[in-house]
């Protein structure tokens, strides 16, 4: 039977009639009887309605930084649960190649966990303001809404939404784009935009398959690497922090830079590479290492030429005479120009191995260096330095490396004269790949002929390893003779 249109048209007034009264009368009672009153339709609405709400708002705090919460759900409800969603919003996703699914505003979804029922809920209040800001408004944002059954309330607090940030965060690592950053030295940027590195998409494409080194070398690193990556608890009982310290050290050209994006792409890191002489004072420095995020590769590339990081002493002459010509260069440069690097040998240290270098946990710092004995051992050390790589000249193993790579053969006539040359001369494998880049004009057979003839040319022009070895030695003699 079809109710008159008058009919929920005075209920409706009826109802806010007893709602104003009610309003009025509790200003009377006494506050006992309000408050007896109160807990008992509390109970009523309970036994009306069994079920909880959890409500994750996208931006939290008094500078409304974005939720890390709210974003490993909505990783979560985009991988698990986007699937059983009605409607749905496109992104673009890993730099725009690709597309990402995930629920629209006010859909809704069911999840399960050991056995429990759990509707997610998304949700999003438009603001209604007039005023121009750079933040959003606390009204103007984004919210997942979970909602249970009460009898769940153990279950969902102590386990599930555990499984949910975890289960999240690890989408978003796996999904994300890679970055390469780099610190910012100008501080006016720092200023507007609040962050002390900038990035682009890291697209390096090396790997350790690539790479011109000693196959058991090669295997033993990576090894090591997936280990390191797999022991967060390890790390946890035994009372470390959950980082480790990479040591890369050879001569010019012999692959320092390459192993390190051989390294991020193995273990799917993100590379921060740190200058140095870019960083204002030991402060800044620590900064720069509270702003970095897990799973990533802090580098610091031919760390005996950023700042003087020797740790020796000098005498009193020393230091005037240094002082001296410090201040006849600050004349000479004016005002304008930037002042140089603070950083200290025991301000490194602190960033390597000391308290602040927990911050963000599952972190490799790496070292390379042309020079590993210019180093102050302190710096060095097993503990800070964990592992010591040491990327010689070619072998003939790295250039078959290299032959296969660059011309797509794994034998050759010519291989016999390479090998033996190899073992006389020193080269490095960026000019073995050099000579190996193919050349256009001619069939793919000569190619591949003039290219082995380039590097047999090259090799014999190379100084041999007693002729290298006999000027090194020369070399250093001369140096300690001059101190």
């Amino acid at each position: 039977m079809m109710l008159h249109e008058g009919y929920w048209t005075g209920l409706g007034s009826s109802i806010a009639g007893v709602m104003f009264m009610w309003a009025i009368a509790r200003q009377y009672f006494p506050s006992q009887l309000d408050f007896y009153l109160s807990n008992s339709t509390s109970k009523l609405v309970r036994l009306v309605y069994p079920y909880l709400e959890i409500t994750f708002f996208e931006y939290v705090g008094e500078r409304l930084k974005r939720s890390e919460a709210y974003a490993a759900i909505e990783a979560y409800l985009a991988d698990s649960c986007s699937a059983r969603a009605a409607r749905l919003k496109a992104e673009p996703d890993r730099g725009g190649t690709d597309v990402a699914l995930s629920m629209d505003d006010f859909e809704e979804v069911v999840d399960d966990f050991r056995g429990a029922k759990l509707w997610w809920c998304s949700n999003k209040i438009v603001s209604r303001r007039t005023s121009f800001s750079f933040y959003p408004a606390p009204e103007d944002r984004h919210s997942y809404r979970l909602v249970f059954h009460r009898r769940h309330r153990d279950l969902v607090v102590g386990a599930y939404l555990r499984h949910v940030v975890e289960e999240g965060k690890a989408i978003e690592v796996r999904k994300r784009q890679r970055k390469l950053y780099t610190n910012v030295a100008n501080m006016d940027w720092y200023e507007r935009h609040r962050n002390a590195w900038s990035h682009v998409p890291f697209e390096h494409p090396a790997t350790f398959d690539t790479l011109a080194m000693d196959a058991a070398k090669k295997q033993e690193i990576v090894e090591d690497l997936i280990s390191f990556s797999q022991s967060k608890d390890y790390y946890k009982r035994i009372g470390k922090a959950w980082k480790r310290g990479y040591l890369l050290y050879g001569p010019p050209g012999t692959g320092k830079s390459t192993m390190i994006a051989a390294m991020a792409n193995l273990l799917d890191y993100d590379v921060y590479d740190l200058e140095l002489t870019a960083v204002k004072n030991n402060t800044v420095l620590r900064q720069l290492l509270i702003e970095t995020a897990s799973k990533s590769i802090i580098v610091i590339e031919d760390i005996d030429c950023s700042v003087d990081l020797s740790g020796k002493r000098k005498t009193a002459d020393e230091e005037k005479r240094e002082d001296a010509e410090e201040e006849k260069k600050k004349i000479a440069a004016g005002r304008g120009d930037k002042e140089e690097s603070k950083v200290t040998l025991s301000g490194l240290l602190n960033f390597i191995d000391g308290i602040w270098s927990s911050c963000g946990g599952e972190k490799l710092i790496v070292f390379t260096t042309n020079h590993v004995e210019k180093l102050d051992p302190a710096l060095v050390r097993r503990g800070r330095m964990d592992k010591h790589v040491e990327l010689s000249y070619c072998s003939f193993e790295g250039f078959k490396v290299l032959a296969k790579n660059y011309l797509g053969i794994v034998e050759h006539p010519l291989f016999g004269e390479i090998s033996g040359l190899l073992e006389e001369k020193n080269i490095s494998p960026a000019d073995v790949a050099e000579n190996l880049m193919l050349k256009y004009g001619t069939g793919d057979g000569e190619k591949i002929e003039a290219c082995l003839e380039n590097l047999i040319k090259a090799l014999k022009e190379c100084k041999s390893k007693t002729e290298k070895e006999a000027e090194t030695a020369t070399v250093e003699e001369d140096e300690e003779a001059k101190e």
